[in-house]
């Protein structure tokens, strides 16, 4: 049976005081949108707000996954992105959220998008998010009042790639805050592949983690029977 795959993307462009430009980070949605594509799952995007996401790294995109991304069908969905509270997010496989310095924006608070994650969590989908795009898992209850990631084998954007990146543009070091709501965080050398799978939820650390959070999310969905 046809995987469904919903992709949430931040609505924010521009963070912090100096209000530097930013958007959903091209690979980390334009890689995993090429495996799950080749995979002939259907793929759905929603949006926080439901206007038209931003895109960051364009300067990337000679990359053959990102240049089919912009000038095939995946920016196009991209661009008329479901508002997320119109989605029926149960009718989901798994919810894929990518990175970008947008997410820190607009999804550390946002409580639809908190109940979304946790709902598709506690019903066994899959649940993926690559480089910021973790900050969607934090501050997320579950049932038992626990948040999600304590005791998660987890990573994403570290607090060492941070510093020479955009620290004076972030709210907070993703690292820091996920450990305090008691993740076990895994960071790997600064820039490296690096993707964690934990159950039914996969991280990963950077723009080249995107494809293997992709890979790590289709094998589990096709251990499933349908």
């Amino acid at each position: 049976m046809k995987k469904n795959i919903l992709i949430i993307v931040s609505n924010a462009n521009s963070i912090g005081p100096e209000n530097r430009r930013t958007g959903i980070f091209l690979p980390e949605v334009a890689h995993p949108y090429a495996e799950f594509t080749k995979a002939g799952y259907q793929i759905d995007f929603a949006s926080l707000t439901g206007d038209t996401p931003y895109l960051d790294a364009l300067n990337l995109a000679d990359d053959p996954a990102n240049l089919a991304f912009l000038t095939g069908q995946g920016w196009a969905d991209m661009q008329n992105a479901a508002k997320l509270s119109d989605v029926n997010d149960t009718l989901y496989d798994a919810v894929f959220v990518p990175g970008g310095l947008a997410p820190m924006v607009d999804m550390p608070e946002h409580a639809l998008l908190k109940k979304v994650i946790a709902d598709a969590y506690e019903r066994k989908a899959v649940v993926g998010a690559v480089c910021h795009g973790p900050v969607s898992l934090l501050n997320v209850k579950l049932s038992d009042g626990s948040f999600l990631v304590s005791g998660k084998n987890i990573t994403g954007f570290t607090d060492e790639e941070e510093e020479n990146y955009a620290k004076a543009d972030v709210p907070f070091l993703l690292e820091t805050a996920l450990s305090n709501q008691g993740a076990i965080f895994h960071a790997a050398t600064p820039w490296s592949e690096n993707s964690i799978a934990d159950g039914n939820l996969v991280t990963g650390q950077n723009p080249a983690s995107a494809k293997g959070v992709a890979e790590k999310m289709m094998v589990i969905l096709e251990s499933v029977k349908a």
